[in-house]
């Protein structure tokens, strides 16, 4: 049985004002060693591309990246996992390893005020390498069961509630919209420039072992409009948003932590059901996609997605996505085989970034060697490198013109966003 949607939760945080700017850890938004990008607006002659930054933004990542050596390319395209809670752990990874940024994993995770300091630490680190925009610093904030700042953050019902909330009424859009923007803000607080969500995926109910309520819903139309309403939530606060799993997760039978699991639904069916809210992610503005480790057959069979020539050529050839295409962790048992070099193979296919590498030193290693051999082009990590330069440019001139409000305020309008959220469910 639904619950009433109770609107009166809604006014209310839609009425406060992005108030008084504070002070941002990360350098997302502020100025100092990590800026480097004006907060102006960009001049009617360089409106913004399909997924967020200027054309001169990405023509000034390519003029930087080009005079890079393999060490520093193959760090610009990996987010670094590492195992402990000190942030002098995550700032090393990233100054010896010239990183993109790093990942916050449950246990990296100990407090507010750690996750400050580590966020700190890391864009030190990486303006101490030279780097005038944001580091990437990502976690897993869905909510429900998927979300690593719990205790640190406000608690938000999981993504199915978004759907539920996509059919309570024509404020439903309103409702998922702010939750997403709400939830940015606070990971601004904290000094984050990432979110690895929303999901796009469309479940297909208690078959799905991996997804289920983390999916806005098992109908395509529904899950496309609750994408479609998050992912400007979070472009509007200033975060980088990651849509994923591409092609979609919700409706294979096992774990890619685990397994390879295989996709056996015919292209038709994709573009039917699982494409369709990824679609719906491009259309908004999607400034980066997360690419599955799927067995898909009609796309690639044998090979996961994540590692696919054909999967990427699909995002952008036939989706139209122009943005920054990354992995899912490549710490999964989908990916993690003896012999094999996973990151350089995703790089091959099209990823612009590799996530969580289950050993970053090595995996740096590999990379920077497969650069140096020309087993991976130039051309290809160039072109990988700056679209991560231009996003996070874009990130920090977005971050520059949405201030924060003071951080009581934040936090009050992220816990009544919540509660309009999970109100608008069942």
């Amino acid at each position: 049985m639904r619950r009433r949607f109770l609107p009166f939760l809604l006014l209310p945080l839609l009425a406060l004002p992005v108030g008084c700017q504070s002070s941002s850890p990360s350098g997302s938004g502020t100025s100092g060693d990590e800026a480097g990008a004006s907060s102006a607006q960009p001049a009617a002659s360089d409106k913004p591309m399909s997924w967020g930054p200027t054309p001169s933004e990405l023509e000034q990542a390519k003029e930087l990246v080009a005079g890079w050596d393999p060490a520093r390319l193959a760090g610009q395209v990996i987010v670094g996992r590492y195992y402990g809670s000190t942030p002098e752990e995550a700032a090393d990874l990233v100054r010896d390893l010239h990183l993109a940024g790093v990942s916050l994993g449950v246990d990296n995770i100990v407090d507010a005020a750690q996750v400050q300091a580590t966020a700190t630490a890391v864009a030190r680190a990486h303006a101490a390498d030279g780097r005038r925009y944001p580091p990437v610093i990502g976690v897993d904030q869905e909510g429900g069961v998927v979300a690593h700042l719990d205790g640190v953050a406000t608690t938000f019902p999981a993504f199915e509630e978004a759907g539920d909330a996509i059919g309570s009424g024509p404020q439903g859009k309103a409702v998922v919209h702010e939750a997403a923007l709400s939830t940015a803000m606070e990971l601004r607080m904290l000094g984050l420039t990432w979110v690895f969500a929303p999901v796009a995926d469309v479940t297909i109910g208690a078959a799905d072992p991996t997804i289920g309520s983390r999916s806005p819903s098992e109908d395509p139309k529904t899950a496309a409009a609750a994408i479609r309403a998050a992912v400007p939530g979070y472009d509007h606060a200033g975060i980088v948003s990651t849509t994923k799993h591409f092609p979609g997760h919700g409706s294979v039978t096992a774990d890619s932590h685990e397994v390879l699991p295989k996709l056996t639904e015919s292209l038709e069916t994709l573009r039917q059901r699982d494409l369709v809210p990824f679609q719906a992610a491009v259309d908004a503005g999607a400034p980066a996609i997360m690419m599955g480790h799927l067995d898909s057959q009609a796309i690639a069979p044998g090979v996961p997605t994540s590692l696919a020539p054909e999967a990427y050529d699909l995002l952008r050839d036939e989706l139209g996505f122009e943005g920054v295409a990354i992995t899912d962790s490549m710490g999964m048992g989908a990916v993690m085989r003896p012999g094999t070099k996973p990151a350089v193979d995703a790089i091959n296919a099209g990823a612009d970034l590799v996530l969580m590498p289950a050993d970053t030193r090595g995996t740096h290693e590999t990379v920077a060697e497969a650069i140096q051999s020309g087993e991976i082009s130039r051309e290809r990590i160039e072109e990988a490198a700056a679209r991560v330069v231009a996003l996070q440019l874009w990130q920090q001139r977005q971050a520059g013109d949405v201030p924060l409000p003071a951080p009581a305020a934040v936090t009050s309008r992220a816990q009544a966003a919540a509660a309009a959220l999970a109100a608008a469910g069942e």
